[in-house]
């Protein structure tokens, strides 16, 4: 329960610093979001093509911006 809530946290970090247009926040905080996903899908937190989904989502976000 506790990995699913870092990787909500996560994401919202991300989400915010693009709503901001703080471009380097975002990739910042992108790169710890990944990692957490990945971690979370390693350890079977969630599915692994819902990670990339979610991954894909996120970086396309902040290449928005950037």
């Amino acid at each position: 329960m506790a990995h699913r809530s870092r990787v909500r946290t996560y994401v919202k970090r991300v989400a915010s610093a693009v709503t901001a247009g703080d471009a380097e926040a975002a990739q910042s905080t992108l790169r710890a979001a990944e990692s957490e996903l990945d971690r979370a899908a390693t350890k079977g937190i969630f599915h692994k093509n819902t990670v990339a989904r979610l991954k894909s989502r996120l970086v396309r976000r902040v290449k928005a911006i950037s």
